[in-house]
């Protein structure tokens, strides 16, 4: 995918360096640190580093300081650079979509569009939605309209799954900017409101596999239009996106986990489902036509 020549996202938030414990009025820090002071009170020794504890503070300085570390999760100056061109890549993908959703939004409902704000991280960080950790995946959190892309998950699309691929990544990016889309489209209101009547679990599930499938087909309608306007494309690209579709499919990720595949209890759609709403989205290019709800 040819990509380094374009401009980059200004709605991008870096937390990749993130400390679990930086910031010390924040309530992790609070918690952290009274697993600590709660056994020094029992001893002599433990109330002379409390009290070298408040001097250094009352001097300026946070003892907290001292119990930080580099985060496991963080790369080291070997890969650092690497890293940097990962977080550089998402960046441009994201002004991608920004450029090509403005120009949807214009086209076919007169407004400008208001764009997600990106959220880079490894291994945990906060969200509007709650804890994001590793196993969560990327995700897009409607209450606070920000899509949050654990970048160690990137690496397991190839290590784990057999998906990867700067495209690949792409696609995944773009799918998550797709659930912003429909936010602005009232479509997850819609949503919202179907499962607070009553559904029952079998029809949420259902209900959230065409959410899914609806954002696989605009990821596929997010590729269609940037490759006209950018010619991106190179040989395999379209491949890594529909293995990267395939490899998280419901019925692959439970057949891998359990041994079989439970269609009901599908929330994101089966490998066939999301190959064929992405390449829905790509070879036609248009909102109707990512119509999952008919």
């Amino acid at each position: 995918m040819k990509w380094e020549d374009r401009e980059e996202s200004q709605n991008v938030e870096d937390r990749r360096d993130e400390s679990p414990i930086s910031g010390g009025s924040n309530i992790g820090s609070i918690i952290f640190l009274g697993s600590i002071i709660r056994p020094l009170l029992g001893t002599k020794l433990g109330w002379i580093l409390i009290g070298a504890g408040v001097l250094m503070y009352l001097s300026g300085f946070n003892p907290l300081k001292l119990l930080e570390s580099t985060p496991s999760n963080a790369p080291t100056t070997q890969n650092q650079e690497a890293d940097n061109k990962h977080a550089k890549f998402m960046s441009t993908v994201l002004a991608d979509t920004e450029t090509i959703w403005q120009e949807i939004f214009k086209n076919q409902y007169n407004e400008s569009y208001t764009p997600p704000q990106l959220v880079l991280y490894r291994g945990s960080t906060m969200s509007g939605c709650g804890h994001a950790q590793a196993q969560t995946g990327p995700f897009y959190c409607p209450q606070d309209a920000k899509v949050y892309m654990d970048l160690n998950f990137l690496d397991e699309l190839v290590s784990t799954h057999g998906g990867g691929g700067d495209f690949a990544e792409a696609y995944v990016l773009s799918h998550e900017v797709g659930h912003h889309i429909q936010k602005l489209q009232g479509t997850l209101d819609k949503v919202q409101r179907y499962n607070a009547s009553g559904a029952n679990e079998q029809e949420q599930n259902a209900i959230q596999v065409r959410v899914e499938l609806q954002a696989d087909c605009y990821a596929g309608l997010w590729a269609h239009h940037a490759q006209k306007r950018y010619a991106m494309l190179e040989a395999g690209d379209i491949d890594e996106a529909l293995n990267t579709a395939s490899a998280i499919g419901d019925d692959v990720l439970q057949k891998e986990s359990q041994g079989y595949a439970v269609p009901d209890s599908f929330t994101h759609g089966s490998a066939a489902q999301r190959i064929e709403w992405f390449k829905r989205g790509f070879e036609i290019g248009t909102l109707e036509a990512c119509d999952t709800f008919k």
